[in-house]
């Protein structure tokens, strides 16, 4: 009984907000499609979301055709996002890119996309990435096609951040094979930091790993091959570090 009360008590709470947002004067506007854009517009700033939604549901069904059909679609996603949304969100944004390829706000939509992927990632690079590289996707075409926009530093800032929680990934995962002496898949994951990473002391570590890793396969020809390869790229620093392992493949 007591959970019944309470259930009781929590719609007739709901039913009188609901008479309250009724009873708000309706926003002026020449068109009706106006009124309902303007009153979802409104209940989304109060972060009154559902009502805000309900709105927007009434627009698109009454006047799929409206002028304020698309920025329906626009706010709808905005929903998605301030909610927490971030999948729906990014399949908003990109379901909106996709039908307004020329609309004002194009700018802002391919940032919201990023943004909606980089709020996915994890706090730590053990886990599944994905998220990080599509957001840098998105980043890289938001400076790419309008470089002077208000976002376009935001978007390398939050790249550089992305590619640093690639890059810890990558060393993770190869260092994890390197550890447990799983060589040949060391192998080609240190040959995938070389491919797509600058830090030259990652990349130095990487071409020192891939020489031993070599060697450990008992790769001989391939470990002075690759030796050939790195010599002229490591830093002089590890150079003689690079020289000692490679002279292990002397055979």
């Amino acid at each position: 009984m007591k959970f019944r009360a309470i259930a009781v008590f929590l719609v007739f709470c709901s039913f009188l907000s609901l008479l309250s947002s009724c009873s708000t004067p309706r926003p002026e506007g020449q068109t009706e499609a106006e009124v309902l854009y303007l009153e979802a517009k409104e209940q989304f700033e109060r972060r009154r979301f559902l009502l805000a939604t309900e709105r927007l549901n009434l627009l698109r069904s009454r006047y799929p055709y409206s002028f304020y059909a698309a920025p329906a679609e626009l706010l709808q996603a905005d929903i998605l996002f301030e909610q927490g949304s971030y999948a729906e969100a990014a399949a908003a944004y990109s379901l909106f890119r996709d039908f307004h390829p020329r609309h004002e706000r194009i700018a802002y939509v391919v940032y919201r996309i990023a943004e909606s992927y980089y709020q996915q990632i994890p706090s730590t690079y053990d886990r599944d990435l994905q998220p990080a590289r599509e957001a840098i996707t998105f980043y890289r075409e938001l400076i790419n096609r309008f470089s002077d926009s208000e976002y376009a530093q935001q978007a390398r800032d939050k790249i550089l951040e992305a590619e640093e929680m690639l890059k810890n990934r990558e060393r993770y995962v190869a260092d994890f094979y390197f550890r447990t002496k799983v060589y040949d898949s060391a192998k080609f994951r240190y040959k995938e930091i070389l491919a797509n990473f600058s830090d030259k002391d990652l990349r130095d570590e990487a071409m020192m790993r891939i020489v031993e890793s070599s060697y450990r396969l008992k790769e001989f020809d391939e470990c002075q091959n690759y030796f050939s390869a790195f010599k002229s790229q490591i830093s002089e620093s590890n150079k003689r570090r690079l020289e000692r392992l490679a002279n292990n493949c002397i055979q």
